[in-house]
């Protein structure tokens, strides 16, 4: 199902596209704390400050917002990883520890958009229409696990190297608390350190 069509102007279109990335962003911070099945479109709405008519003027149903959620999430973070792994200059430990901190940090950022994506995992394993965010999370996992081909682990195993990661970075978003004792670097130094042999 195509997203409802953009205004032609560019001016429009502009602030369009604004207005719809904020609509992301709040239903995330929504769907985060109400849960996403819990959330129906007109408690959505009222909590947006907005009439439910105005939702479908940036997305024609409840799962388009949640795919434009979780593309939210895993865009840009695709796009900071290869531009950052993209850069040889360090040696294969200092790579894992960067990606890791861009991904910590990432996270955390984003934290209302990655507890969506763990609470609706289930949903977003199977159909069609989650293709494309298969395809984002896969093309992640593989950077990541390119990385780990030139690193000793303690583990030794990738696969299992790559999963112990996943776990530890994503479910981040469940426990991280912003005046928390530690920041995102010092999290992320912490689990390279657990996989680094």
């Amino acid at each position: 199902m195509a997203l409802p069509p953009r205004p032609r102007r560019a001016a429009l279109r502009e602030r369009y596209d604004r207005r719809q990335a904020e609509v992301v962003q709040e239903a995330a911070r929504v769907f985060a704390a109400r849960g996403y099945d819990q959330t129906s479109v007109p408690q959505l709405a009222e909590e947006l400050g907005i009439a439910a008519g105005s939702l479908y003027h940036y997305f024609r149903s409840k799962e388009q917002l949640l795919i434009a959620i979780c593309d939210q999430l895993m865009d840009p973070l695709l796009v900071e990883a290869r531009e950052l792994l993209d850069d040889p200059g360090d040696d294969a430990a200092e790579r894992l520890r960067d990606l890791v901190r861009l991904w910590v940090r990432h996270v955390i950022a984003h934290r209302d958009h990655m507890l969506v994506f763990l609470q609706e995992r289930h949903v977003i394993d199977h159909g069609d229409q989650w293709l494309p965010v298969r395809r984002s999370r896969k093309r992640f996992e593989e950077l990541v696990e390119e990385v780990l081909e030139d690193v000793p682990t303690r583990l030794g195993d990738r696969r299992l190297t790559l999963s112990a990661l996943l776990g530890m970075v994503n479910h981040t978003a469940q426990w991280y608390r912003p005046r928390g004792r530690l920041d995102a670097d010092a999290i992320a130094d912490g689990y390279a350190d657990l996989i680094l042999a």
